[in-house]
Parts: structure tokens; C-alpha cells; sequence
């Protein structure tokens, strides 16, 4: 039976735009993008992961957890504990006009938010002390119950981020032998002592969790899906290699393997999985990630598939080696692994990220267990090395011509050799000369014509921009800081943006994709 076919958006929620946001996307804008993406045709939206990062660190695959929410993502004006009489106190005059700074810029600024957001959580948090935790009243205890809930990651990370916090935001490696190696009574004088920082932690991703709900129930009601992205690993300062350290193989980096693009292979300073631990304990980690994510999303991409299979890790500046080492044991512990974490993720849809050196028996358990794998239109190629028609995709992957990590189409279409130029725009039935509007929306017809189930567009796509998202190893402002051209409320309201919008509807219902 024929698969429904739809389309979405990649939109990393860090760049959505509102008249009410503090210069970086919230996650009470979630429910308006989706009902303004639905009017036009879209049903999935898609988001880089949101989790908590350190300060300093701008990536989204940088976080400090694999769990806790980013409180820089919180929406201010529904925080219940927080009247707007009691944001401009917060804030002062200096505060506010920072604030309303801070909303013009056209790309993110990290520090500046943080730090001005915090004040207003800090706030928040002092009256919801003062005027619930200290009567012991329903809304206290509702945060009892959703630490106790939320047991597995919880306590460790408030812990985690209040220690941090007292040892000047350095992480945990270079803490007192016992805090790094978590002696139980050295930790229980910790709580003891940070026991209202730990409190305030906690306080914030109830909140945050609280808000995410919410949001999800509005896209929802949208008939639009939320999609994420699951990160393969979470960084070696996370309140999670700190507390899960046994999981995890520090003796080694992860990385990749020499390629036609580096001799020596690549280093990206992350911990790697200790797979005999993990195995002993059935995968339980893994299974509860996955889990977590299918309670924030529809549906996920999982980073670097092929890593389940098989890590490549190396010590110091010799090459490395794959484990597993064995084919076949790669192809079995691939198996399993995917399987557990398919499971755990009940009801929510997976999407592979099967892109760069992939073996065949990847690709082969990906069909076999019916996970899409990534199609970008550029690299999909014969055997013959001519581009492959869209319209011989496998039903049961994700067409696309971009990711975060590549140019949005005008610039890719640009970058590519003058052969794969001519082969695509022949593809699409248009031509290199042709006006650059005409040639875009031929390309565009040919993505979401293609017999993929999902075809996915960049945020960036839809207006037309060739700003990236991420350039891979470069590091800079540049990086991770996009923001819309316009708040959401008044996207419609511009002509040249709306004429954008109602172009890509006109295609995706044309192309039978708009449900």
C-alpha cells in the first residue's frame, strides 16, 4: 500500500521569530509556526535539538545534557510566577531596552540573552518560592511530582548545573576527586548545601517541560507534527558522562575515519560508548533517550545512524579503528541496538541520518526495519555517476537538497560542478540560464515530486536566503544563530514574503503532499 506523502520543514527553534521574544526563539512560538506553515501545506516542522547547552557553547549537538531543556528557550510571559509589573523590576530600564535590542538583532546573541533571560527566571523562581514552595501549596507539589517523574535525569542534571555554577562554570573533570567520582556522601552534602540553586534547576525544567506540552498540544491542534533531532552522543562535560560514567568510553575520542576529505580522518573530542556496558544493562540508557524523545516529539532524525553500528575512536593523534571491528558484528549490534531503541520509542516515527560512508548492511537494516534514510537530491547518484531521478527514490526515505549542515538550494545549486548544474536543472526541466526564479521553483517541483514519503526544505529555502546554518569545522557568530526575516505574526503581512509562502503552498498541494 502506498505510503501517505507529506512535506515539513527543518527549522531549528532557536531561529524563530516573534514580537514577544527576547531575540531568540520560544517555545511558546511553536503552536503559531505550525499554523502558519499548515496554511501552506506543510505538516511536519522539524527542530535541531533544543537540550540545555553550557554557557559559552552556541551548537545545538553541544548540550549538557541529553535530557533538560534550554532554559533560553523559555517563554517569559507565561511563566505563572511572573507578572509583567515583575519582569520590568527584573529587569530595570537598562534591561528592558537590552530586551527590546536584543529582538532587532538579525542573528542571535547567545551571551546577551542568556544573561538577561536568567534575571526574569531568577524572579520567577523567588516568587514562586516565597508564594508556593515555602506554603507547601498544589503547584509545589506538582514539581515534587515531576522530579520524581522525571527521576532518570533529573536530579543529577540540577546537581550537576548547581555545581558547575560554584566551580565557575567549569565541568566536572576538573572538580575534587570526590565530586568527579560521585562519593555518595561528598553529593549529599552538595544537595545539602546548594539545596535552593538545585531547587531553582529543577524549577526550570518543570517549567520548561510545562511549556513544551503545551506546545506540543498546539501543534497538535494544527494537524501538524513536531519532529527533533537525537544528538548520537552528548559531550564528555555533561551532567550525563558525570553521572553515567560507566556508559562511556573516555580513553578515546570519537570520531571519523580517513577520507577523500582528510588524510588523517577526524577527531570531534566526544566520548565514545562503551558497548559491553551498555549491553549488560540491555541498552537501558539508549531505550530511554529514545523514549524521552518520543514524549517531546512525533517523531525524531537520529544523528549519525551509522555510529550505532559502528564508532570509529582513536587516542591522541594516531588513526583509530572501528568498533566493533567485525562486519558482522557491526551488523548485528546495529541490529539490536536500532531495534531496542525502535521500541522504546513508541509511537513516535524514526528517521535515519544515513548520510557520508554508509555500508551496505546499514542501508540494508534500515529497509529491513523500515527506517527512511536521507536522499539529497545533489549526491543521489547512479552507478554510472549521473544523477539519480527523484522519481526512483525509495518510498520510504526523506528527499531533501539540504541539511543544517550544507548550503540552502540557490547556494548549493551554485557550488556543485558544472556537470551535476546541468544534470539537475535537466532533472527539473529548466535550465542553468534560466531566471533564478523560474530555475528555484522547477528545483522545488522536482523535490516534492519525488516518490520519497517526506520531503524536507530548510527554513532558509522557504525565503529564499542563502544563509547557512552551520558551516562543519568552522566556528564563529556566523554559526547557529539564524533568525526569520520577520516575527511570525507579520510574515503574511509582507508581501514579497507572503508571495514566498504562497509559492511553496501552491507547490506542496500541487504535489499532492499537503494532506
Amino acid at each position: 500500500m502506498a505510503r501517505v506523502k507529506v512535506a515539513g520543514v527543518t527549522l531549528p527553534l532557536f531561529s524563530l521569530r516573534s514580537e514577544g521574544d527576547w531575540g531568540i526563539g520560544e517555545i511558546g512560538a511553536l503552536g503559531a509556526c505550525a499554523a502558519l506553515l499548515r496554511r501552506h501545506g506543510f505538516s511536519i516542522v522539524q527542530l535541531l535539538p533544543p537540550h540545555e547547552l553550557a554557557r559559552g557553547e552556541t551548537s545545538p549537538y553541544g548540550a549538557r545534557t541529553g535530557f533538560g531543556l534550554d532554559p533560553i528557550y523559555a517563554t517569559v510571559s507565561a511563566l505563572p510566577d511572573l507578572a509583567e509589573r515583575d519582569v520590568a523590576r527584573a529587569l530595570g530600564d537598562d534591561g528592558v531596552r537590552e530586551r527590546d535590542a536584543l529582538r532587532a538583532l538579525p542573528g542571535v546573541d547567545y551571551a546577551r540573552v542568556r544573561t538577561l533571560k536568567m534575571r526574569a527566571l531568577e524572579a520567577a523562581f523567588e516568587n514562586f518560592e516565597e508564594r508556593e514552595w515555602k506554603r507547601g501549596t498544589a503547584r509545589a507539589a506538582r514539581l515534587r511530582a515531576f522530579v520524581a517523574r522525571e527521576e532518570l535525569w533529573e536530579n543529577d542534571l540540577s546537581l550537576y548545573v548547581a555545581l558547575r555554577e560554584e566551580h565557575g562554570g567549569t565541568g566536572w573533570s576538573t572538580w575534587p576527586m570526590s565530586e568527579k567520582t560521585r562519593d555518595p556522601a561528598t553529593l549529599d552534602d552538595a544537595r545539602a548545601r546548594l539545596d535552593a540553586r538545585v531547587r531553582f534547576h529543577q524549577y526550570l525544567q518543570w517549567q520548561l517541560f510545562e511549556q513544551w506540552d503545551a506546545a506540543r498540544a498546539a501543534v497538535e491542534r494544527e494537524g501538524v507534527q513536531l519532529y527533533g533531532d537525537l544528538p548520537f552522543v552528548v559531550g564528555r562535560e555533561s551532567a550525563d558522562v558525570w553521572s553515567c560514567s560507566r556508559l562511556f568510553r573516555q580513553d578515546v575520542d570519537l570520531g571519523a575515519p580517513p577520507d577523500e576529505f582528510s588524510a588523517t580522518g577526524q577527531s570531534w573530542g566526544l566520548p565514545a560508548y562503551d558497548w559491553a556496558a551498555l549491553e549488560a544493562e540491555q541498552h537501558a540508557w539508549l531505550r530511554a533517550r529514545a523514549a524521552h524523545a518520543a514524549r517531546l516529539y512525533h517523531g525524531f532524525r537520529m544523528d549519525h545512524v551509522v555510529g550505532y553500528f559502528r564508532q570509529y575512536v582513536r587516542k591522541g593523534e594516531a588513526l583509530g579503528d572501528f568498533d566493533p571491528k567485525d562486519e558482522r558484528d557491526q551488523e548485528a549490534h546495529g541490529r539490536r541496538v536500532l531495534a531496542a531503541m525502535r521500541a522504546a520509542a513508541q509511537p513516535a516515527s524514526i528517521i535515519a541520518e544515513d548520510l557520508g560512508v554508509i555500508p551496505a548492511f546499514v542501508r540494508q537494516t534500515l529497509a529491513d526495519l523500515e527506517l527512511p534514510g536521507y536522499k539529497i537530491i545533489p549526491w543521489e547518484k547512479e552507478a554510472d555517476e549521473t544523477l539519480r531521478d527523484p522519481a526512483a527514490f525509495p518510498e520510504i526515505s526523506v528527499a531533501s537538497y539540504s541539511t543544517h549542515d550544507t548550503p540552502p538550494l540557490l547556494a548549493f545549486f551554485d557550488s556543485l560542478p558544472a556537470r551535476d548544474r546541468t544534470a539537475l536543472a535537466a532533472l527539473a526541466k529548466t535550465t542553468e540560464e534560466a531566471p533564478e526564479p523560474e530555475r528555484e521553483r522547477a528545483l522545488l517541483e522536482l523535490l516534492f515530486s519525488a516518490r520519497s514519503s517526506l520531503a524536507m526544505v530548510l527554513v532558509t529555502e522557504i525565503f529564499g536566503e542563502r544563509t547557512r546554518i552551520n558551516t562543519p569545522n568552522s566556528v564563529g557568530e556566523q554559526n547557529w544563530s539564524y533568525r526569520l526575516p520577520a516575527p511570525l505574526e507579520r510574515l503574511e503581512s509582507d508581501p514579497r514574503l507572503r508571495a514566498r509562502l504562497e509559492m511553496l503552498g501552491a507547490l506542496v498541494r500541487a504535489s499532492g503532499r499537503a494532506g
